[in-house]
């Protein structure tokens, strides 16, 4: 299981990417838009800039949800590789089963 302040600093940084969404938008639409001057490229850069550096989505970590291992992840189960073979041989999961040839 992983540190579960790793999984707080995750949560944290979720939490700061969707409050700085909307304004990382707006700015990067101003830097690439063709009818913005200059002037106001340079000034929505400098402002980007200044953000925080955890309102970047890229600086998002996928993590399991029940122990918050950050590799061997499945994104379309939201599970670590462990849990999801766990949850496979449970019957939790529909539609998934073991590999058997």
């Amino acid at each position: 299981m992983a540190k579960k302040s790793m999984v707080q600093r995750e949560l944290k940084r979720a939490k700061v990417v969707a409050r700085y969404a909307e304004k990382r938008a707006r700015l990067k639409e101003i830097i690439r838009s063709p009818q913005s001057s200059d002037d106001e490229r340079s000034a929505a850069l400098a402002k980007l800039q200044s953000l925080p550096r955890n309102a970047s989505p890229s600086r998002l970590r996928n993590r399991c949800s029940i122990t918050g291992r950050p590799k061997g992840y499945y994104r379309k189960f939201g599970l670590g590789r462990n849990k999801l073979r766990e949850a496979t041989m449970n019957g939790d999961i529909p539609g998934l089963r073991k590999a058997s040839w």
